[in-house]
C-alpha cells in the first residue's frame, strides 16, 4: 500500500479527535443533540485549523445511517464513504476553480432532487469566497430557502469578500489559529502512535514555524521525518526550516551588548556560511528579544523558556529601554530586507544599526545604581515631594564626574541628563525656580501633572545626582497658567521652522511656475520642514 501523508492519516473522523476550536464544536455537538439544524453554515478560518474537517464530520453526523447525532458511528456505509470521499450525496465544490455562474446554476439544477444515498444532501464549497457576483447572486434564493433535504455548508479564508447578503444566511464560526503548545502536544501524539524518536526541541521549532496551522504542522513533520531519515533532530530541523542555533543569537547580542562590531560581523560571517534565511534570522533575533523583555518584566515568565538561563544574564546586562530599541531595530530591519542590495548586508546593517543607536552607558557600573525605595509623595494638585535619598547618595557614592552647580539653563540641562522616555518628558515640562539647599523646586504644568509619578522623580533625582555629584532631592510644584517649560520652547521653535518651510515653498519661482502652469496652490499641510 502507498505511503499517506500525515495530514490525510490523522485527519480528525469526529469531533472528538478535532484538535481545539472547543467554541465551534461545542455548537455544532448542541445542534446535532438538540435537533436545532440550520440550512447553512459557514466555517471561516486561515489555513490548516479545521475548517473543512469540521464540515465533513457534520456531513457524516447528518447522514450516519445510526440516526442524525453529534457522534457518528463511523462504520456505517454512509461514514465511510464519506471518509473515503466517495459519498454520492456529499458534493464538495472548490469555488476558487468553479467561479462562472454558469458553473453554480448547474450545481443548483439537481438542490431540487432528493438524495440519492443519504439522508441529506449536503454542498461543501470551499473558499467561498472565490465565487464571482453573479454566482452569488445564483445562489441567495437557493441559500435562502433551501429544500428541506438540503445542507450548504461553506468554508473561506477570507469572510470579508462574501456579500452581506450571503453572511446573513448562514451561521457563521469564526475558527481561531491553533496555540503552539496545543499543536505540539498533537504531534508528540502522533509521534508516539507512528513510534518515531524525536527530540522535544525539534517538534518546538515545528510548531512554531506552522504559524497556527495543524496542517502546516504536519506538512512540516513529514518533510522532517524524511530529512532526518525517521528521527526528529533539534540541527536538522533548524537546518531543514532555515532558523538558526539560539547560541548565535546569544553571541550576536553578547557583541552588541560589549560594542563589538569585529566580533559581530565575525558571527555574521560565520552565520553566512550556513547559507540561512536572513528574514527568518531577524524573526528569530526579534522573538528572542521579546522573551527578553517579558523576563525582565516577570522573571518567573520564562521558568519554562528552553533559553532560560541566557535570558536570565541578559536581562541584567541590558536595560529594558535598550531591549525595546534592539526589537524595534529588529523588525524594521525585517520590513526592509527585501530592499536592501543584498540580504547579508541588509542583516549587517541591522545589527550595526543597534551598535550606532545603542545608548551611551555612564562611567561607572550602571547595573550598580540602585532604585530609590521612597519617592514622591503629595496629594492631586499639591506639592511632589521626594523624600528617599538612599539611591542619589548611592549614585554620588558610586565616583560619578561632578559638575560645579550654577543655576541652571534648565532646557540645557535637561538635554545633558541621562534621561529617557517618560522621565524626560516630565522634566521637559517642568520649569527650574530656585535651589535650597540640597532640594530643586520645579514648577510644573498642571496639564501634565499625572506625569509626577514616584518613580519617574526618583528617576529625575538619580540623574540630577549624578550630574551634579552629590545628593540632591526634587521638590515639584503643579502650577496653572502660562509656564515656560523646554517644551513649549520646542514647539514654539517646531512652528517657527514650520512656518518658515511653507513661507520658502510659496516663494521658490520654480514652485510658483508650477501653480500657474497647472493652476494648483501649494497645500500648507504637506508642507514639512527639513530636519
Amino acid at each position: 500500500m502507498s505511503y499517506q501523508v500525515l495530514a490525510r492519516k490523522w485527519r480528525p473522523r469526529t469531533f472528538a479527535e478535532m484538535v481545539g476550536q472547543e467554541h465551534v464544536l461545542k455548537a455544532l455537538i448542541n445542534a446535532l443533540d438538540h435537533n436545532r439544524l440550520h440550512h447553512a453554515f459557514l466555517f471561516a478560518g486561515t489555513r490548516g485549523v479545521g475548517k473543512t474537517s469540521i464540515a465533513r464530520i457534520l456531513a457524516k453526523s447528518l447522514n450516519c445511517e445510526k440516526g442524525v447525532s453529534s457522534k457518528p458511528c463511523g462504520q456505517c456505509d454512509a461514514c465511510v464513504e464519506i471518509d473515503t470521499g466517495r459519498f454520492v450525496d456529499l458534493i464538495e465544490v472548490d469555488a476558487a476553480s468553479r467561479t462562472k455562474v454558469d458553473d453554480t446554476r448547474e450545481l443548483l439544477d439537481n438542490v431540487q432532487y432528493a438524495p440519492t444515498r443519504g439522508r441529506y444532501k449536503v454542498y461543501l464549497i470551499d473558499e467561498v469566497h472565490m465565487l464571482s457576483t453573479h454566482s452569488f447572486n445564483a445562489l441567495l434564493k437557493t441559500l435562502e430557502e433551501p429544500p428541506p433535504h438540503v445542507k450548504f455548508l461553506l468554508a473561506t479564508t477570507d469572510p470579508q469578500k462574501l456579500p452581506a447578503t450571503v453572511l446573513s444566511r448562514c451561521l457563521q464560526f469564526n475558527l481561531k489559529r491553533l496555540p503552539g503548545n496545543l499543536i505540539q502536544g498533537y504531534l508528540q501524539h502522533i509521534l508516539g502512535a507512528e513510534k518515531i524518536n524525536y527530540e522535544p526541541a525539534a517538534l518546538a521549532l515545528i510548531s512554531s514555524a506552522a504559524d497556527g496551522s495543524m496542517r502546516d504542522a504536519l506538512s512540516l513533520l513529514d518533510q522532517a521525518i524524511a530529512h532526518g531519515g525517521g528521527t526528529l533532530k533539534e540541527p536538522e530541523v533548524r537546518a531543514m526550516l532555515g532558523t538558526i542555533e539560539l547560541s548565535h543569537l546569544r553571541t550576536l547580542l553578547d557583541a552588541v551588548v560589549k560594542k563589538d562590531g569585529k566580533a559581530l560581523l565575525a558571527v555574521v560571517a560565520e552565520l553566512d556560511g550556513q547559507a540561512p534565511d536572513y528574514e527568518l534570522v531577524l524573526a528569530d533575533l526579534a522573538a528572542f528579544l521579546q522573551r527578553l523583555a517579558l523576563v525582565q518584566a516577570v522573571p518567573e515568565a520564562g521558568a519554562d523558556y528552553s533559553d532560560a538561563t541566557d535570558l536570565r544574564t541578559l536581562a541584567q546586562q541590558l536595560s529594558a529601554e535598550d531591549v525595546q530599541l534592539y526589537y524595534q531595530i529588529a523588525l524594521l530591519g525585517k520590513r526592509d530586507l527585501l530592499l536592501t542590495p543584498s540580504p547579508r548586508g541588509g542583516f549587517e546593517m541591522t545589527l550595526l544599526r543597534m551598535l550606532a543607536f545603542a545608548p551611551q552607558a555612564p562611567s561607572g557600573d550602571k547595573a550598580a545604581i540602585p532604585r530609590a525605595t521612597h519617592a514622591a509623595e503629595g496629594p492631586t494638585g499639591g506639592t511632589v515631594k521626594s523624600t528617599g535619598t538612599a539611591a542619589v547618595e548611592a549614585v554620588v557614592a558610586a565616583g560619578q564626574s561632578a559638575q560645579a552647580w550654577q543655576e541652571p539653563d534648565w532646557m540645557g540641562l535637561v538635554e545633558c541628563l541621562e534621561l529617557k522616555g517618560a522621565a524626560q518628558q516630565l522634566a521637559l515640562n517642568c520649569a527650574y525656580r530656585y535651589r535650597e539647599g540640597s532640594v530643586l523646586h520645579l514648577e510644573l504644568d498642571a496639564a501634565h501633572q499625572h506625569m509626577a509619578t514616584e518613580q519617574l522623580v526618583t528617576r529625575m533625582q538619580e540623574s540630577l545626582s549624578r550630574h551634579y555629584g552629590e545628593a540632591l532631592r526634587v521638590r515639584i510644584q503643579p502650577v496653572s497658567g502660562n509656564l515656560e517649560t523646554p517644551a513649549k520652547l520646542d514647539k514654539r521653535r517646531q512652528e517657527e521652522h514650520l512656518k518658515a518651510a511653507q513661507a520658502a515653498i510659496v516663494a521658490d519661482p520654480n514652485v510658483r511656475n508650477l501653480c500657474e502652469a497647472f493652476g494648483t496652490q501649494v497645500n500648507p499641510a504637506l508642507v514639512k520642514p527639513a530636519d
